[in-house]
């Protein structure tokens, strides 16, 4: 089909073209297939999309190349684009965004390799070590699992049907043995992502995510087009066993950028930054002395974990479990799971710490209050005139009695 020459001679569009098509690529030197170029969208047709390269010279592209779904253009006229030079026909070029589509075909499958150009292919199935896709002109390659998508996919067979972008690895016989990435090319998008968000995305801001994988030590989410990570311990005040418990690929969340790390391309997100603290009411909610109950959280040799509510545990020492005898670990005196009451020792909000200690019952306490009033009328300080050998006062008995109990 022959493609008309755009027509030049509206004077309100020539002005305005000229400026951007002095800003062009320069025509003069030499083009050859897979070379990139910027150009100037100078005019748009339902088939053909004519490109401004500069120097009185034009090129064009297939427009479907530059419609969505329901097709409609994703571009307009004056919108300056990248595109991939492919031939030359009657000095007329012909370019494409991306080898694979429109006019793109088989042929030009080895330059893109040469030239590093991105090609469109069709992922039919899962074989051997990857998968096997369909790119321009019918031929057949290989995608390894490591070269698909930027991390290893849990369920593979999520790829299957996609069109995706490729950078072909190897081309050999002739592309008879085809090898792709499409993890370079998601690699190359985040750089460049990256680059852009250095400028804009800073501590402290607050933005919008989904989450797209879940690891041991936290989850990945997507903050538009570039991923940081949720550490485990800033998903919630409450302490997290399992992330799964608490997030799940796809889920939207609302998360705080904790910290940036350009040189190593990591950023830290949190959820938990965004919620209350419940540790500004713990003085008030949990003054020293005071009795509750609360539920064993998990337990380490040194003692305890007791959550006297979301997000506050305290610290039952292992010295004050198994009532007053001597345990090696808080597993022979409580389990996780288990009620207990409490009394606050000590607490230091600042630094989110209570140190607890089992609170005696009722018994225990009617015992201990009895054998206290036998010791103030029994117990007296002993005359000058006792000697030093003497076998102590009936107080002493109720003395040792007491220090017995309060042991176990």
């Amino acid at each position: 089909m022959e493609k008309n020459s755009i027509d030049t001679q509206e004077p309100d569009k020539e002005e305005s073209f000229a400026e951007m098509l002095e800003q062009s690529f320069p025509v003069e030197a030499q083009l050859e297939p897979g070379d990139q170029v910027e150009a100037v969208i100078v005019k748009l047709t339902p088939e053909w999309t004519f490109l401004g390269l500069g120097a009185k010279s034009e090129g064009f592209i297939d427009s479907k190349e530059l419609k969505d779904e329901s097709g409609a253009f994703t571009v307009k006229e004056g919108d300056m684009i990248k595109a991939y030079f492919l031939s030359s026909e009657n000095n007329e070029k012909l370019f494409s965004t991306k080898l694979g589509t429109g006019a793109a075909a088989n042929k030009h499958l080895e330059a893109a390799f040469q030239n590093g150009i991105p090609v469109e292919g069709s992922v039919l199935k899962e074989i051997k070590g990857g998968f096997e896709v369909k790119v321009a002109g019918g031929s057949r390659a290989f995608c390894p699992y490591s070269q698909m998508g930027l991390q290893r996919a849990a369920q593979p067979d999520e790829y299957l049907g996609k069109r995706l972008s490729f950078k072909i690895t190897e081309y050999q016989k002739d592309g008879r043995n085809i090898v792709l990435s499409n993890r370079s090319i998601l690699e190359e998008e985040r750089r460049e992502l990256m680059e852009a968000m250095k400028t804009s995305l800073k501590k402290d801001m607050v933005v919008k995510g989904t989450v797209t994988s879940i690891q041991k030590f936290g989850a990945f989410v997507d903050i538009g087009g570039i991923e940081g990570l949720i550490p485990v311990a800033e998903i919630d005040w409450s302490h997290v066993d399992q992330v799964s418990d608490a997030l799940a690929p796809g889920q939207e969340v609302e998360v705080k950028v904790i910290s940036i790390d350009w040189d190593e391309n990591r950023i830290s997100l949190s959820i938990k930054a965004l919620l209350p603290d419940p540790w500004e009411s713990s003085a008030a909610s949990f003054p020293e002395g005071s009795t509750h109950k609360g539920t064993i959280a998990r337990l380490a040799k040194f003692g305890a974990f007791v959550t006297l509510a979301p997000g506050v545990d305290g610290l039952v020492h292992i010295s004050k479990l198994g009532g007053g005898k001597r345990i090696s670990h808080p597993g022979e005196a409580v389990s996780e799971g288990d009620r207990i009451d409490v009394t606050v020792e000590s607490i230091d909000p600042d630094n989110h710490r209570i140190s607890l200690a089992p609170a005696l019952t009722s018994g225990q306490e009617k015992d201990m209050v009895e054998e206290e009033a036998l010791l103030k009328k029994y117990v007296h300080k002993p005359s000058k005139s006792s000697s030093k050998g003497s076998l102590g006062t009936l107080g002493d008995a109720f003395k040792a009695k007491l220090a017995e109990r309060s042991r176990k």
